[in-house]
């Protein structure tokens, strides 16, 4: 340990003015404490979408901590971030499993994170600006939002099949999160589940007969891919360019939080997080995205060194070898669940919205103003395309609408040398990618976001 990370200080606080960087620590008791708050902060998003997709929990929980290590490693022990399960990977794997079962889907997610994982070498090697030229703050803003408003009759789905178990967890959620601050204001999905968990099964609408089964002790369930070209073009167009945009956003936080330029770490956060999903896909887990609400504990501490991290990732193990654990949040009720999502959908849609803002997105451009409009209202419309046996919907048509939209549209304004901002305030570049918010529920689903 004393060879990997130095320790900073006298290892028992952070310095005034000071930050723990990703290659120093605090003494082992004090690593440990905020190791397991890194858990807490993951737990309630990365134990929802098994459940919203119909994943096995504890292999989901056992994989996110698997994953987390291998980011580490991967990012040469730079980049502290856990890997737990993306939202933006909801819909089109709910749909793929529909049609195939768990191993396609299974499939899907491990095409996506080598897709991923084969960009971040690319990017390694040739640096970031083909990935900003793609993904302007106009498009990634325009993605993300369009993810959380396809989700919404999901939401409204599962909110009216137990509309009171879901009213009382939505309140508690919002309570949490406006009443409470710091840490505990970081956590409000996750206790908001926790009382309406509780509501409900005080009315008695909790099955618990697979937690009477499941033993204490145990391996996850584990399940191999299959590969099917249907369910991959199902998932990986509309998940991968989400997950680079999330991803480079949260390394560009880090960096800025810790006042180092991290822009080089950027393509092996995608190599690490690539890793991850492909792992986890390969075994029968939920796929994988760097979380931005471990990024706002990091900037609640001030503590960003990876270590916690290594912490994290053993505990989330140990939680997935025990069964029972996972059986109880499998039995979590659909209602709970409504009320939940409820707010972490709405959260993706309007985390869209905050990265026009932080990246000062001109809407008086008409180029960015079509590409918002066009791209939000198919991926909300859940426009669908079809081509031969093959069909594109929702949230892939509408970031591949974004993207050519955009492109297309530049191009044309160029073309007719028609200045996009004459006589209007300067704004930030329309090229930078701009940070995904950190510390809130959701960011990442859309991250995850």
């Amino acid at each position: 340990m004393d060879r990997t990370w130095k320790l900073h200080g006298d290892g028992t606080r952070v310095e005034p003015g000071r930050v723990v960087r990703p290659d120093e620590r605090l003494r082992t008791p004090n690593m440990l404490g905020l190791g397991v708050q890194h858990v807490l902060a993951m737990f309630g998003s990365t134990a929802l979408v098994p459940v919203l997709t119909g994943f096995p929990v504890s292999t989901t929980i056992f994989f996110s901590g698997i994953g987390t290590l291998l980011f580490v490693l991967m990012t040469r022990n730079r980049v502290p971030s856990y890997t737990g399960s993306s939202f933006a990977f909801i819909a089109p794997v709910v749909a793929a499993k529909a049609d195939g079962g768990l191993p396609v889907a299974l499939g899907g997610i491990f095409v996506a994170g080598a897709v991923v994982f084969l960009i971040g070498l690319l990017v390694d090697r040739i640096g970031t600006k083909p990935l900003e030229w793609l993904l302007p703050p106009a498009v990634t803003g325009s993605i993300v939002a369009l993810i959380g408003l396809n989700l919404a009759p999901t939401a409204k789905d599962q909110f009216t099949q137990q509309a009171g178990v879901a009213l009382v967890t939505l309140v508690a959620i919002v309570v949490i999160g406006v009443a409470f601050r710091g840490f505990v204001s970081s956590l409000s999905v996750f206790l908001g589940v926790v009382v309406g968990y509780v509501f409900a099964a005080i009315l008695g609408k909790v099955d618990w007969s697979g937690v009477h089964d499941a033993a204490w002790v145990g391996l996850p369930d584990f399940a191999t891919p299959e590969f099917q070209w249907r369910a991959i073009l199902l998932i990986v167009p509309a998940v991968v360019l989400v997950l680079l945009a999330e991803n480079a956003g949260h390394v560009k936080t880090v960096g800025a939080m810790t006042e180092r330029d991290m822009d080089g770490d950027i393509g092996r956060s995608f190599m690490g997080d690539g890793a991850a999903t492909m792992v986890s896909g390969l075994f029968g887990g939920s796929a994988t995205t760097t979380y931005g609400e471990n990024i706002g504990v990091m900037g609640l501490t001030r503590v960003y060194s990876t270590l916690a991290y290594v912490i994290a990732g053993v505990a989330a193990i140990a939680l997935g070898l025990l069964p029972k654990f996972g059986a109880i949040i499998a039995a979590i009720p659909i209602g709970v669940l409504g009320g939940a999502v409820t707010v972490l959908f709405g959260l993706i849609a309007v985390l869209g919205a905050r990265v026009w803002i932080d990246a000062q997105v001109d809407f008086r451009d008409p180029v960015n103003l079509i590409t918002a409009a066009v791209a939000i209202i198919v991926g909300a419309g859940n426009y669908t395309l079809n081509w031969g046996d093959y069909s594109f919907a929702g949230i892939a048509l509408g970031t591949v609408a974004a993207i050519v939209t955009y492109r297309v549209l530049r191009l044309v304004q160029h073309r007719d040398h028609v200045p996009p901002t004459e006589g209007l305030p300067a704004v930030a570049p329309a090229d930078a990618i701009a940070p995904l918010p950190d510390g809130e529920a959701a960011g990442a689903d859309a991250r995850r976001a």
